[in-house]
């Protein structure tokens, strides 16, 4: 490159200064993958911002919990950003085509846990990896769950997202020999605590394999999930 373009780049190594935020535009260098935006608690013009210039340093941008009003500013700015409205996630891709790993599955105990459990699979779809969805399959109806055998024994890493009492990855483990990522949700009634009960069952887990991530971190499991299977 030029001079003049390297002088460009570096101005902004190791991070950028944007007065509200300082964005780490060596994260892909140092982990392979972007900085990701948490669009919880930030304006829909701090969030534009921050899209716009990881977009202008990266092929992939990922915002997570974030709202629909949010993603139409992002879009007026950066057209080729899309938004999935069910994991409340604003992707953008410039890597069409490249190859992706088969290996990870994501189930959800229940229909309200989804959310959380599609912002996992879209986290590591982004990531490069093929993902298996296996949804409402939770322990009330253990048959369900019985059914997905041959799927989750393909799996290189399982995310198993659930509320209420969060038996799910518990049970999961015991039927497969691939690391179990335990999301809990806060999915439930009074006694689950916004996810609180969830949470001390899957930390508390008699089955070996199983490692947890916080209360709806969706993105967190996922991230994890194509971690373990970039093997």
């Amino acid at each position: 490159m030029s001079p003049e373009d390297a002088i460009a780049q570096l101005s902004i190594l190791p991070y950028e200064d944007l007065g509200f935020a300082k964005l780490d535009h060596h994260r892909s260098l140092r982990q392979g993958f972007p900085e990701v935006i948490l669009g919880r608690g930030k304006t829909p013009e701090q969030v534009v911002a921050l899209v716009e210039r990881l977009a202008a340093q990266n092929d992939k941008v990922l915002v997570t919990k974030v709202e629909e009003g949010c993603f139409a500013a992002v879009r007026e700015r950066v057209p080729d950003a899309t938004y999935n409205p069910l994991a409340r996630v604003i992707t953008i891709d410039r890597t069409k085509g490249a190859p992706s790993r088969p290996g990870v599955m994501v189930l959800s105990g229940g229909t309200a846990d989804i959310p959380v459990a599609e912002e996992a699979a879209v986290t590591a779809e982004l990531m490069g990896n093929i993902v298996d969805r296996a949804y409402d399959v939770g322990i009330s109806g253990v048959h369900r769950l019985l059914d997905q055998i041959p799927r989750l024994r393909r799996a290189r890493v399982v995310v198993a997202v659930a509320g209420m009492e969060g038996a799910l990855p518990s049970f999961v483990s015991g039927l497969v020999s691939a690391p179990i990522i335990a999301v809990p949700t806060s999915t439930g009634y009074g006694a689950s605590f916004g996810g609180l009960a969830p949470l001390l069952t899957m930390l508390n887990s008699c089955a070996a394999g199983v490692c947890l991530v916080n209360i709806d971190n969706g993105f967190g499991a996922g991230y994890l999930a194509a971690l373990i299977n970039r093997g």
